[in-house]
C-alpha cells in the first residue's frame, strides 16, 4: 500500500500551520453555494466561505470564513521537498539550469528544445523512492536542451534541462 503524504497548510502566513491527509481533504463536507461560495460542515458546525483570490501554480489562496479574512498556502510534498534540499522556488535569481533534486528515473519528459514554457508548467515526471515527483518550471522561459529522455536512470545532481 503506497503511503500518501499529507498537505501542509500555512493560515495567515505562518500564523497558524496544520498537516491534512489527501483522503482527509476527500472526506470534507463542502457544499457549493454559488460562484465561489461554499457551506462547509466541520465536527457538528457549519461556516460560510467565500473565495477571494486563488493563484493555483502557487498553491496560494484567500477565504472569508464567516466575515472572517484567511490567506492559506498549501504546501505538497514535492514543495517540501525542494524546501528541504535547500532549493529555494521563486527565489531573485533565475535558475537557467535544472538538475535532478534526487536519484530517480525518468518517467516521461513533457517538453522539447525551443519550446516556450510558463512558471508552473510541467517539464517532467520523475520517479523517485516509487514516487511521481512532477517537476514543475520556476519561471518563464524558453528551453534551451533536453538532457534527458523518457526511461532515464538520474543521480542528484544530474542536468536535466537548460532553460533561457
Amino acid at each position: 500500500m503506497e503511503k500518501k503524504e499529507p498537505f501542509k497548510i500555512a493560515v495567515n502566513g505562518d500564523q497558524h500551520e496544520f498537516s491534512l491527509q489527501p483522503e482527509e481533504a476527500k472526506n470534507l463536507d463542502i457544499v457549493p453555494d454559488g460562484e465561489g461560495k461554499f457551506q462547509i460542515l466541520h465536527n457538528g458546525r457549519s461556516f460560510h466561505a467565500e473565495q477571494l483570490e486563488a493563484n493555483y501554480p502557487a498553491r496560494q489562496f484567500s477565504f472569508r470564513i464567516n466575515g472572517v479574512k484567511y490567506s492559506l498556502h498549501i504546501a505538497d510534498h514535492f514543495e517540501r521537498l525542494v524546501e528541504q534540499l535547500g532549493l529555494q522556488v521563486g527565489s531573485s535569481q533565475k535558475q537557467n539550469t535544472l538538475k535532478a533534486p534526487m536519484p530517480g528515473l525518468v518517467l516521461n519528459v513533457m517538453v522539447q528544445t525551443g519550446q516556450v514554457v510558463s512558471k508552473g508548467d510541467t517539464l517532467l515526471i520523475l520517479e523517485a523512492m516509487k514516487m511521481e515527483n512532477v517537476i514543475k518550471a520556476a519561471s518563464d522561459g524558453i528551453i534551451k536542451s533536453v538532457a534527458v529522455h523518457k526511461g532515464a536512470a538520474v543521480e542528484k545532481g544530474h542536468l536535466l534541462l537548460e532553460m533561457e
